[in-house]
């Protein structure tokens, strides 16, 4: 059997206008990583990271931190949903066609440089991601949620499907993209997808064991290098 570990981005800085770049904290937290990983002694094959920044510099603190892993190699079909043309085009035409959702919508820009940030900006970002993925609106401009999860399983089948035994590939990537991987493999309902990337830790572990196309679900959003305190979800 081969393994592949499927490896969340460090914690990003979510709420600034440069928002695709690790935190100090994601940056210790993808160093935590490469160091438990080291200590597992697990050969490492192969390394692919989708091509955000926080991927990129995931990978690179998880190499620094495990001297010898293969140099990764750039996929962009491990990248995560279009979250900013989501907000800037969906979101702006959902707030036309619904009051409730336009009042959440100002709320979580209201409450943006603000401790409560986060949770202003969840209650609406939860209503936007259901009727988006629902397929109830959607932009031109914006890559679609089928289409989204339509090259994350075409990234997941070339590792999964590739020639050679016992193997063990490292993907870093995005919640939404691990969502969606694990979400095909349990053949589960779509809507799946969307519920587990709300609960995606930072640096968090899914492993998957497969051999010849056949794939199972071994791990999923494991922190054994962090403690309680140290986990981070955005």
């Amino acid at each position: 059997m081969s393994r592949l570990l499927l490896v969340r981005h460090g914690q990003a800085r979510a709420f600034e206008e440069d928002s695709d770049r690790l935190t100090d904290r994601g940056e210790e937290q993808s160093r935590r990583f490469g160091e438990w990983l080291a200590r597992q002694g697990t050969r490492i094959n192969e390394v692919r990271c989708g091509s955000l920044l926080r991927h990129r510099q995931t990978a690179d603190q998880i190499g620094l931190a495990f001297p010898g892993l293969p140099t990764a190699v750039i996929d962009e079909r491990w990248n995560e949903f279009d979250s900013t043309g989501v907000m800037a085009h969906v979101a702006t035409q959902l707030a036309l066609r619904d009051t409730r959702f336009a009042e959440l919508l100002e709320a979580s820009r209201a409450y943006r440089k603000t401790p409560e940030a986060n949770r202003y900006f969840q209650r609406m970002f939860e209503v936007l991601m259901t009727r988006w993925t629902n397929g109830n609106i959607g932009s031109d401009q914006v890559e679609s949620w089928a289409a989204f999860q339509s090259r994350v399983r075409a990234g997941l089948k070339e590792i999964t499907e590739a020639a050679g035994d016992s193997r063990t590939v490292l993907v870093v990537a995005s919640g939404g993209s691990i969502a969606t991987a694990v979400q095909t493999v349990l053949r589960a309902a779509d809507a799946t997808a969307l519920e587990l990337n709300w609960r995606m830790r930072n640096t968090s572990l899914t492993e998957m064991l497969f051999s010849r196309g056949r794939v199972s679900l071994d791990l999923f959003n494991a922190v054994p290098h962090l403690t309680a305190d140290e986990a981070t979800y955005r």
